[in-house]
This record gives C-alpha cells, structure tokens and sequence, in this order.
C-alpha cells in the first residue's frame, strides 16, 4: 500500500480535545476504508503566516498513513465538509519519518539559529561606526569631484 503524511490545520476556537477527537473521526474513515494510521504528532497550537478564515493560530496534526488512494481521497473530502478544518495536505513519500518534526525539537519554533534576544535585544549588530573605517569626508575626493578644466563644456564643443 502507497505512503502518505497528512498535515491538517484545525481551528484556534477547539480544545486539544475535540482535536483529539477529529484525529480519532479521520483515522475511523481510514479504517474503514482499509487504511491505517502509523503515527499521530499534534504540533500544538501555532500562529499562522495569515489570517485564514479569520484565523491567526491553529492546531497543526500530523499523521503517517498507509492508505489506498480511495481512503485519502474520502478523508479529504471529509476534511473539505468539516467547518473545523481550515487547511490540509497530502503527500506521498516512500518511506515514513519516524522522528519527531524539527520544529518540535530545535524549541522557541525552529529559531534558535538566530542571534540575540529579540527585536532590540543586545545582539550583535556589526561594527560600530568608529570601527568600520574613515567617514566619507575623510577618504578623499569622490568620483564626481575630479579636477575640471577651467573651460566651460559650451566652450570646448567650439
């Protein structure tokens, strides 16, 4: 049977537990239909990138499912009919990730490559301007200030 991760986004409004509880009604539809559910993950609550049917935040759950393409094809539609489920996707893989998501385990959402502590936190923010080299002044002429002849342009073309 084909391989499928399926990632679905359910509104901020619901509890855990009707979370919970719509997993549970999918992974019934799978069963029903032949497939099943290797691994459930609930990302938890996380801000969205924009508002989706009036939405900032939602519930994001992941499950590994070994399915024939009917099953998924009923649990999406499923899925498209429930006034909960903002979004979900399918993909097809080859093999399941058995690990739980990056995002889970790198903490603060995945940013801890970043530097320093916020907004105005005491990050490093480069050289200071003593440190970069001479001011503009100081470098000499620029390009736009060479030496001109003391004719004037209109007389020269003469």
């Amino acid at each position: 049977m084909p391989l499928y991760e399926h990632v679905f986004m359910a509104r901020q409004d619901v509890s855990a537990q009707q979370v919970e509880q719509l997993t549970d009604h999918f992974k019934g539809i799978l069963d029903e239909n032949g497939g099943s559910v290797s691994m459930v993950e609930s990302w938890g609550i996380r801000t969205l990138a924009y508002k989706i049917k009036k939405n900032r935040k939602a519930h994001y759950v992941r499950l590994n499912i070994e399915a024939e393409p009917a099953a998924i094809n009923e649990m999406e539609r499923q899925m498209r009919i429930h006034e909960d489920i903002l979004r979900f996707i399918t993909l097809r893989v080859e093999a399941h990730d058995t690990e739980p998501a990056k995002l889970l385990t790198a903490g603060r959402g995945g940013r801890d490559d970043r530097r320093g502590g916020g907004r105005f936190g005491d990050r490093d923010r480069g050289p200071r301007r003593d440190d970069r080299g001479p001011r503009r002044d100081d470098r000499g002429p620029r390009r736009d200030d060479k030496p001109r002849d003391d004719k004037p342009a209109a007389a020269s073309a003469e």
